[in-house]
């Protein structure tokens, strides 16, 4: 019966953790877009990711050596 005074307080802290990243994820907009992510994988990219080289001309000074 002793135990139960630790539990309960213990269990209602966890509990009030549990609750406080809860409310803070849904503040900072972590469930505002849940289908977005899915349907995005399924569309074509138009850009390319790799860049396209030009010619390099001897006065450039390009980082893209």
């Amino acid at each position: 019966m002793r135990i139960l005074y630790l539990l309960i307080p213990m269990a209602l802290g966890v509990v009030g953790v549990a609750l406080w990243v809860f409310l803070w994820a849904v503040r900072n907009g972590q469930f505002d877009d849940l289908e977005g992510p899915a349907h995005r994988i399924l569309m074509d990219d138009d850009d390319p990711r790799i860049p396209r080289y030009r010619a390099k001309r001897k006065d450039d000074k390009s980082l893209n050596d």
